[in-house]
């Protein structure tokens, strides 16, 4: 399977939405929890070219973007193709 992470914060519904459609998908996630900010939000933002919402999500290394990007994704029947091995 892919490589998944995803950046997140506790009590974010987005984050909550992402998670379970790539649980749905069988993907169990790499989570980087930055509730408290440090050094995993300066490295998400880093990697999410300043993007400043959660959750954020790579595929591979790949920047998704957020929940609605990755849900996008799904709709147009992409997703799998990018979770495959």
């Amino acid at each position: 399977m892919a490589q998944v992470e995803i950046y997140t914060k506790a009590w974010c519904p987005y984050c909550t939405r992402a998670m379970q459609l790539l649980s749905s998908k069988g993907i169990t996630p790499t989570e980087h929890d930055i509730t408290l900010g440090g050094a995993k939000r300066a490295e998400m933002l880093d990697r999410a070219n300043g993007r400043t919402t959660v959750p954020q999500v790579f595929i591979d290394g790949r920047h998704i973007g957020g929940s609605d990007d990755l849900a996008t994704l799904d709709r147009a029947g992409k997703l799998d193709a990018l979770l495959a091995p």
